[in-house]
């Protein structure tokens, strides 16, 4: 048997492109041929189990081996094995069947993952690494020839007769020259780890030097032998192809450390299992969230029948469960097109809703069945179960019977229990309910201990995305708004009826204004005078609520840029009913009145943290002065 032909394609030549496109992603291709591989072995065990094949499966295994003075990578299995005219069919023509398609709508693809696969290029993508590759190969039909194939990279082949003596296929690459690195066995392991590392047949790759016991010595203990065994890179059965009642917590564990050698434990996971409508399994981690929770993304596996896809799942789960850990497989995620086209198949989002509510379901779970234990991680979740109500309006309808609002005493609340605790204090005399909060329950305490004197509470929102989550609360809630609890002064934070009357004339008002005005000097710095009550301090500086809100938001780049490069206004409370300000009207001294004014509304500033510079360095030489 001898054999020469042109493989049959439309394209004068189909390598130079497949290796000036996949060319950054080289290490795929072991991937591609270990999972042709494992499809041979699978596909015998099949043919076995339904009758149509009788002879002895034997040790089912892919091996693979390298020989870096030849400067080849090998591949074998004993799986189905090929004919020659299989071959012809399976290597000639049904590779390249797609490659017209593939170079009019993939010419400007970034990625392998959108081409390998999709049209049939997994084979091919050999030769992105070798100048030559060779097929041995012997089918498992009865009176099969083996069979050898050749190619150099061109549109041309060789077929002859072969020299394998049993069932199976061995691929031999001849690695080119600027491949090299892959003649090296920490590098194919990295790669084998990487994408072969649960697979579902045994692969071997060389051997490692156990230490066997070996009977005893003369004193009774122990004697131990150096011994070879074939190092299988490989488990088989993974977690998620068991079934959770088979499973064990220290079984997640062990499989979450396996994935994430140096993290802590996680607080919990969900189990995905379904098969209908769509295919789906997977293990799902909830991390100890970190504030900054950029750094936790990218940490779901995706993986197709359990060869490891990419850990980019942006498109396939919910930008806010980016935040877990662990692994989705599934074989009907259309994983080689583009995304786009990843967005809108409906298997997709059939799959991204069902994580959702699975997610959803747990943490529901979570807080009926020990709402403690629950409490206990709100540090480790609640930013993520925040994050999930402002992402998804589904995950809002369920979590807003979970989602726990903290307030200074480090006391939970429902959004129910919360409103029924403060709504009889807290309404303003138009109906409307104010939520008062910290982001900063330090540098903010004298504004915490007004409003506490008033009997209101203070929430504690100092996540990096409660800004949004506040925004969304006031959507949701019914005749509901939140206030920061240095926006106003404490009797101006909830507008009442009580107001209290002014002690000053008309006329002491706007000379007092007109001290005030003088002594600050700062066109962002508005003077008002309110009838306060006589204990709160003389002097408050506050932001507007929206403004700052606004601001913060553009700072974190949630689209208010235009806030974002106003400059900071502030409005200067001078409590008219104060005894500092009695006290500064009877001075006869206008010195005297400017430092009195000038001091209160240091000390205003000081309280918040905007004092600096030369202006905190006035204050103390001045407060030196005045002692």
């Amino acid at each position: 048997m001898q054999e020469k032909g042109t493989i049959s394609i439309h394209t004068e030549n189909i390598f130079p492109i497949i290796k000036k496109f996949l060319y950054s992603d080289t290490e795929i291709f072991l991937r591609e041929l270990v999972s042709n591989a494992i499809d041979a072995t699978q596909k015998i065990k099949r043919l076995a189990s339904l009758g149509q094949y009788n002879g002895d499966l034997g040790d089912l295994r892919v091996e693979i081996a390298f020989d870096e003075e030849k400067k080849t990578i090998t591949i074998s299995d004993n799986g189905l094995g090929m004919t020659a005219d299989e071959i012809k069919k399976y290597i000639n023509q049904i590779a390249f069947s797609g490659a017209t398609e593939f170079m009019e709508k993939f010419k400007e693809a970034k990625d392998a993952n959108e081409i390998i696969g999709r049209f049939g290029l997994g084979f091919y993508s050999a030769f992105m690494v070798a100048d030559k590759v060779e097929i041995e190969t012997l089918s498992y039909q009865e009176g099969a020839e083996p069979a050898h194939w050749t190619c150099d990279g061109s549109t041309e082949f060789e077929i002859s007769e072969g020299s394998l003596a049993e069932r199976g296929t061995e691929i031999t690459l001849h690695i080119n020259a600027e491949s090299e690195e892959f003649l090296n066995k920490q590098r194919i392991q990295q790669i084998l780890d990487k994408y072969c590392r649960f697979l579902p047949v045994p692969i071997k790759f060389g051997t490692n030097t156990e230490s066997v016991e070996d009977g005893v010595d003369e004193e009774g203990k122990p004697k131990y032998i150096d011994v070879e065994v074939d190092n299988i890179v490989n488990v088989t059965n993974p977690i998620w192809t068991k079934a959770p009642a088979d499973l064990k917590d220290e079984d997640y564990l062990a499989f979450y450390k396996e994935l994430y050698p140096f993290t802590e434990d996680p607080l919990f996971w969900i189990h995905l299992n379904v098969d209908y409508p769509f295919n789906l399994t997977g293990v799902l981690y909830f991390p100890k969230l970190k504030n900054d929770f950029e750094i936790q993304r990218n940490k779901i596996k995706l993986f197709s029948r359990q060869v490891f896809i990419t850990d980019e799942v942006k498109d396939i789960v919910p930008e806010f469960l980016m935040l877990l850990h662990g692994v989705i497989d599934s074989p009907d995620i259309p994983l080689n097109v583009s995304r786009s086209f990843l967005q809108a198949d409906s298997n997709v989002k059939k799959i991204n809703s069902y994580i959702t509510k699975k997610v959803a379901d747990k943490l529901a779970e979570l807080f009926k069945n020990d709402r403690k234990a629950y409490e206990e991680k709100w540090g480790d979740i609640g930013l993520f179960v925040k994050y999930g109500m402002i992402s998804e309006d589904k995950f809002y309808d369920k979590a807003k019977d979970f989602v726990l609002v903290t307030n200074t005493a480090k006391e939970n609340f429902t959004l129910d229990e919360y409103k029924t605790k403060v709504e009889s204090i807290q309404t303003d005399k138009d109906g409307q309910l104010i939520y008062i909060y910290t982001n900063d329950p330090s540098k903010q305490d004298a504004f915490i201990q007004s409003a506490n004197k008033k009997s209101y509470d203070v929430l504690l929102m100092n996540s990096p995305i409660d800004n949004h989550f506040i925004s969304q609360l006031e959507q949701k809630l019914e005749k509901t708004s939140l206030k920061r609890v240095d926006a106003d002064v404490a009797d101006k934070l909830i507008k009442k009826d009580d107001a209290l009357e002014h002690v000053l004339t008309e006329e002491e008002a706007t000379k007092v204004k007109a001290i005030f005005d003088k002594a600050i000097n700062r066109p962002a710095y508005k003077v008002e005078l309110e009838s306060l009550n006589p204990d709160e301090l003389p002097v408050t500086v506050t932001m507007d609520e929206f403004m700052r809100r606004m601001k913060d938001m553009a700072a974190m780049g949630g689209g208010m840029g235009f806030y974002g490069s106003m400059p900071d206004n502030y409005k200067v409370i001078v409590n008219g009913n104060h005894k500092l300000v009695s006290r500064i009207l009877q001075d006869e001294n206008e010195d005297v009145q400017s430092q009195l004014a000038k001091q209160a509304f240091d000390l205003a500033l000081l309280s918040q943290g905007l004092l600096t510079g030369a202006d905190l360095t006035e204050f103390v030489n001045r407060s030196v002065n005045l002692i």
